[in-house]
């Protein structure tokens, strides 16, 4: 919770910094967001509500995760969001929920995490071992104190995609917008005529 606090606010200082205004984020009308609130409602299904259906309902859940970023992908940032998503899914899909690196849980001083996932099968994470494949994609970067976080390549691209979409919505700049075609027609008016 604590890195998505960091992303945001990264996101609102950058968007700042650079000539934007909070209150341009209300403008920006992104699309099928009750898609993203279902898809990420649905991997904090606990596994023992879900029992088998857990690894589906994850996986539905990037599923719907892919969707709502290419309904999005005019805005800046989507492209990340979107490869992130992808990456998240592939490795997940391929080895039935995250793989988790020691190393990266050590490094990123969360040395309890390692008996819990040893202890509770969850679908969405699991300790690392030699019968996952694509390890590289799974959490294995970490994050030390005060964030104590091990996340992915995935989750890197996805971050850095909501922070570059919250800095370019403050600044007006929504690439593909209703409006920046507006502006762009009417430029094209102004020259020609």
């Amino acid at each position: 919770m604590r890195i998505i606090l960091i992303i945001l606010t990264g996101g609102l200082l950058l968007g700042i910094a650079t000539g934007g205004r909070p209150s341009r984020l209300a403008t920006v009308h992104v699309r099928w967001v009750w898609l993203a609130v279902a898809a990420l409602a649905l991997q904090v299904v606990p596994t023992t509500v879900a029992g088998e259906l857990a690894v589906p309902l994850l996986l539905v859940s990037f599923v719907g995760l892919v969707v709502f970023a290419v309904a999005n992908i005019r805005y800046w940032g989507f492209e990340l969001i979107l490869l992130g998503v992808l990456l998240n899914f592939l490795v997940i899909g391929v080895n039935g929920g995250m793989p988790v690196s020691r190393e990266a849980l050590i490094a990123s001083d969360q040395r309890d995490t390692i008996d819990d996932l040893r202890n509770v099968d969850t679908a969405k994470h699991h300790l690392a071992d030699e019968d996952d494949r694509l390890v590289f994609l799974g959490d294995v970067i970490a994050i030390p104190s005060p964030v104590e976080q091990a996340i992915s390549i995935g989750d890197l691209f996805t971050y850095g995609g909501v922070a570059l979409f919250l800095a370019a919505g403050m600044r007006g700049a929504v690439r593909g917008s209703d409006k920046g075609a507006r502006n762009v027609a009417t430029a094209g008016v102004a020259v020609d005529g």
